[in-house]
């Protein structure tokens, strides 16, 4: 569908491009269009399905008349803006463009095809970009004319709301072309954050490895599609679950990213999980085919409808069955056990929160330390934390005065003796968790649910510590406690049905979000997001981006609420090197192994903000 030409009008003082072709006008590529346009380029759309150039000029359309229904341009912008956006069928329409933004699909062939007809059309001081993430740009630039004018531009999706674009160089990039598109890239308002030519580049380079992850982590039946994606959500703040994600991006799309990350790394984590090949294969390629991990309403929507593809009974069905071959203890079905009084044990931030969340959701508490004087302290603490509360309007007055009276401080575990669930919340050390628990064994009631809160540690060897390993399980508990909303449930070959059944019962009284998942070492959120920062970690060791450019990316192009560093100093880096630990022990891969940046950082005492020092360096107290 073509537009009349119109005289454009002129962009930003800052940018050098008046007139910019933008090769392929699917959902990125119209979506650079309109960014571009609404910065006051001439842009030229190539697109030979006309339905696709129609649907871009409709977005145009409708996005420039909702800006004028909210009053942030007028009428005449508006139509001075549609004016400056022109279709055509053909790359001859190109031969005007100071700049080439190429969309087209990521298949190595049809790019070269274009750059080489483009090498034809444009004029010679042109600069072309492609917009791949997963193929190699310089390869392309090579088998171009003249490799010193390409780069890539990688926008996110979608262009017109993301902040982030990286700007891929190669070695054969002239530093001039690499200048005049930051320099554009900056006049859109955008985050130009400079990467060199590897698959992936920066953010993807990281992004794909946790979603191939999180493919394989369903494929296994480890948890269900809906416990992956509320965990990294409600655990990571993330914005989207990964397997939420896979369908917006694309599984076909996903598949070519991996497969061209694994022939670059050889790392078995980047190699495409099979059940991406097949759903791939068989067209469930996410929202764009009405189907891939979730079924959608249609094509293209975002409504997802209930299926039976890999529904939560197969998987509870699967997971009873192979309870009943691996377990000699008796499961019991329909209610939980009644909980009232629960004892927490510990007295650190985690302990304490958990023993608020508990008081203030209407439980008797005890909570015991090594001491009488440690345990009211931890009150103490509680107090306050509940005070600010107060303070902040989420809480009343009343309701904090009555949670506090149901806080009991207790510097001995026998005052657990008629507690209905008892949590343990003290150093992520096996022996000392064994210890406590063998001497819960002894004072808790027969029916008393034994809950650990550890986050990394095998939930059945402290099980096995006591001559009840049926009653017991974990309740992961995220940090602040009382305001996260997630609990990892982890059951063990040995926990009974009734203890998963109380725990959440339990849940749902402190308004707390359960995921179940079983007993192997990080769970679902840490087994998912400690491999992404170790390899975020390995970026800055292998000198291929800063601390500071890979936070922005992804926080800018991920939208994640922290960047890898910035996350890894709050945790503690000796904390995240023994969590590190952990999975490479049991999973025994070698693209777990802990970064040696990381384990030098943590030998010279570089932990983090608690040190005032880590990746960064902090102001100390």
């Amino acid at each position: 569908m073509d537009r009349p030409s119109a005289t454009p009008a002129s962009p930003s003082p800052a940018s050098p491009f008046l007139t910019v072709a933008v090769v392929g006008l699917g959902t990125m590529g119209s979506g650079i269009a309109e960014v571009l346009v609404r910065a006051g380029h001439h842009v030229i759309g190539i697109e030979p399905a006309e339905r696709a150039a129609a649907a871009a000029v409709a977005a145009l359309e409708h996005s420039t008349t909702r800006a004028v229904e909210h009053g942030r341009i007028t009428e005449v912008e508006r139509d001075a803006a549609l004016a400056r956006f022109c279709t055509f069928a053909d790359l001859q329409a190109a031969a005007e463009a100071d700049l080439v933004i190429e969309v087209v699909p990521e298949n190595y062939e049809l790019k070269r095809e274009v750059f080489a007809a483009l090498d034809a059309v444009v004029k010679p001081g042109a600069i072309l970009t492609t917009g791949t993430n997963a193929l190699s740009v310089t390869q392309l630039a090579a088998d171009t004319a003249h490799p010193e004018r390409v780069l890539g531009l990688h926008f996110f999706a979608p262009a017109q709301a993301m902040k982030l674009v990286e700007v891929v160089s190669t070695v054969l990039t002239s530093p001039e072309a690499t200048e005049r598109v930051t320099a554009l890239v900056r006049s859109l308002g955008k985050e130009a954050v400079p990467v060199g030519d590897r698959p992936g580049f920066l953010a993807d380079g990281l992004l794909f490895g946790y979603l191939n992850q999180a493919a394989a982590m369903y494929e296994a039946r480890y948890a269900t599609r809906e416990d992956i994606d509320a965990a990294m959500k409600l655990g990571c703040g993330l914005p989207m679950g990964p397997l939420e994600l896979l369908d917006l991006i694309g599984i076909d799309t996903a598949k070519t990213v991996l497969e061209a990350m694994y022939a670059a790394s050889h790392d078995r984590l980047h190699a495409p999980t099979p059940l991406l090949n097949h759903l791939a294969a068989a067209g469930l390629t996410g929202r764009k085919s009405g189907r891939g991990f979730y079924t959608y309403q249609s094509p293209g929507s975002r409504t997802k409808v209930p299926d039976d593809f890999a529904s939560e009974d197969e998987l509870k069905s699967k997971g009873e069955a192979q309870r009943s071959e691996t377990s000699t203890v008796g499961t019991t079905a329909g209610a939980g056990r009644t909980v009232r009084r629960v004892g927490v044990a510990g007295s650190g931030t985690m302990a304490c929160g958990i023993a608020e969340v508990f008081a203030k959701a209407g439980y008797e508490v005890v909570l015991a330390a090594r001491s009488l004087e440690k345990a009211a302290s931890a009150v103490s603490r509680i107090a306050g934390s509940l005070a600010r509360s107060v303070d902040k309007g989420r809480l009343t007055a009343e309701d904090r005065d009555a949670a506090l009276a149901r806080l009991t401080p207790s510097g001995s575990l026998d005052d657990f003796a008629d507690v209905d669930l008892a949590v343990e919340a003290i150093a992520e050390e096996l022996p000392v968790k064994q210890q406590l628990f063998a001497r819960l064994d002894k004072v808790c009631k027969a029916d008393a649910v034994l809950a650990t809160t550890t986050s990394s540690l095998p939930v059945v060897e402290i099980a096995t510590a006591t001559s009840r390993p049926q009653d017991v399980i974990g309740m992961h508990f995220f940090n602040p406690a009382p305001a996260m909303k997630l609990v990892e449930v982890v059951r063990t070959v040995l926990t009974t049905d009734e203890v998963r059944t109380t725990v959440h019962e339990v849940c749902k009284r402190l308004r707390k979000h359960p995921v179940d998942c079983g007993d192997r070492a990080g769970f679902i959120v840490n087994a998912l997001l400690f491999p992404y920062l170790n390899n975020a970690v390995k970026m800055v060791q292998e000198h291929y981006a800063s601390v500071d450019d890979i936070d922005t990316a992804m926080k800018l192009g991920g939208g994640y609420p922290m960047g890898p560093f910035e996350l890894l100093d709050v945790v503690g880096l000796d904390v995240s090197l023994a969590i590190e630990q952990v999975l490479h022990r049991e999973f025994r891969d070698p693209g777990l192994a802990p970064a040696p940046l990381l384990e030098h950082l943590v030998s010279a005492g570089c932990l983090g903000r608690k040190t005032g020092r880590g990746f960064r360096e902090y102001a100390r107290a």
